[in-house]
């Protein structure tokens, strides 16, 4: 930053010193004279746009010292732009590193979560053809209970115990609704 206002100072001096040890004459407007035709008009713009550059009773050492002004200004603009640029590239490269790490945890994410939609999706076809595998040998199962009373009715009465009507009931309505009752 003190090399920047020693250039700085180095430069207003000079043009300082340029225009002091310049032609006095020069100051004064000079009147163009030329010939008529379609240059005139042009060339007579060009000499207005000029003259009405620079305000009246201004001299170049005002308008040199303005200049340096706005010289100064506009560099200490550039240095706070360079800084906010500066740090936005460092705040890019941070979020470009961060990135890179999240990449491949984002891809093994994926990856995990498609393994684990893939295992869901067995795990219900399996738990379905379980229920159909049990509701579909409910009936079976059923039956080999009322085999299994009948037969142990009989094992019962072979020994020489004696059927009652509750026992009768029970014996029927098992037979009938498929359910045996208690």
């Amino acid at each position: 930053m003190k090399t920047n206002k020693k250039f700085l100072s180095f430069l207003i001096l000079s043009v300082l010193t340029f225009l002091l040890a310049g032609c006095p004459a020069l100051q004064e407007p000079v009147e163009v004279v030329l010939e008529p035709g379609s240059n005139h008009q042009q060339n007579n713009a060009m000499s207005k746009r000029f003259q009405d550059a620079a305000p009246k009773g201004q001299t170049a050492v005002d308008s040199a010292v303005d200049l340096a002004k706005k010289n100064t200004e506009l560099f200490e603009q550039m240095m706070v732009l360079k800084q906010k640029n500066q740090g936005l590239i460092a705040e890019n490269s941070r979020l470009k590193a961060q990135i890179a790490v999240l990449e491949p945890e984002l891809e093994q994410t994926k990856k995990e979560l498609n393994e684990a939609n893939d295992l869901l999706i067995d795990m219900t076809t399996e738990l379905n053809n379980w229920k159909v595998d049990i509701l579909g040998n409910r009936e079976e199962i059923r039956q080999a209970n009322i085999a299994q009373m009948e037969i142990l009715l009989k094992i019962a009465e072979a020994m020489g115990a004696e059927v009652t009507e509750k026992q009768e009931q029970n014996k029927q309505s098992t037979e009938t609704s498929g359910e045996p009752n208690e």
